[in-house]
């Protein structure tokens, strides 16, 4: 099962996760968000995590989602190289099925010759039809897209520095048909798109021969009572 989750209960809100075992719960009369942090520091090298799957979009090989150690620190990487382009791996938390959501994650882009993507899934319904921003800092750019019967669809672009072998931030937040994308701190991406409207999966997302490491994942439940 999941290990080193936060789940905050708020009086009043029912969220079935379905999540057990190293689970611990606090009342916060503050808030009315469900706030889950797993952190990757306490999973096996070599496997990957309890509570997750994984998928490809378009084809190429599938992806090679396991923990690593990056100097020290137990991280999610995605590291097979297969440099098909639009080769889309995805690994996927299958405890949680949100409609309004924050997702957020540390990534940090590795290695690539095609590709150094890091990117976040939301209302993730199956491999082919999802909500993703990405990163990439080959390309210097965030964007915003919607894959939709297994076709990527551009929603906003943004020119961004991001920066090889460094950590970054980058969180998607979605509410109804808002959808906004912060990286480190900062709101890049503001738009709107009524493709998917109905509670689906969140998880990771890469292109091509992205060698790209991911930190933690935080989901935030933003569904109103």
């Amino acid at each position: 099962m999941l290990k080193m989750i936060r789940i905050c209960l708020i009086p009043g809100v029912l969220v079935s996760l379905g999540l057990c075992g190293g689970c611990t719960s606090e009342e916060k009369k503050e808030s009315r968000e469900t706030v889950i942090t797993i952190d990757f520091t306490h999973y096996d090298v070599g496997k990957l995590p309890d509570g997750f799957s994984t998928a490809v979009t378009n084809g190429g090989q599938p992806g090679t989602w396991e923990i690593t150690d990056a100097n020290g620190t137990k991280v999610l990487a995605q590291t097979n190289t297969d440099e098909t382009d639009g080769r889309f791996p995805l690994c996927i938390c299958d405890s949680v099925s949100i409609k309004n959501v924050e997702v957020s994650t540390d990534f940090m882009a590795v290695a690539g010759k095609v590709d150094q993507a890091a990117g976040l899934v939301a209302r993730y319904k199956d491999k082919d039809n999802y909500y993703i921003t990405r990163a990439n800092a080959l390309e210097d750019n965030l964007r915003l897209y919607k894959v939709e019967s297994g076709k990527r669809k551009q929603i906003a672009n943004a020119t961004l520095k991001v920066t090889s072998g460094t950590w970054h931030n980058l969180k998607l937040e979605i509410e109804g048909t808002h959808l906004k994308v912060f990286c480190d701190g900062k709101s890049i991406i503001d738009a709107d798109d009524a493709t998917f409207q109905d509670a689906g999966k969140v998880g990771f997302w890469t292109k091509a021969d992205s060698v790209t490491y991911f930190k933690n994942l935080k989901i935030k439940n933003k569904e109103k009572e």
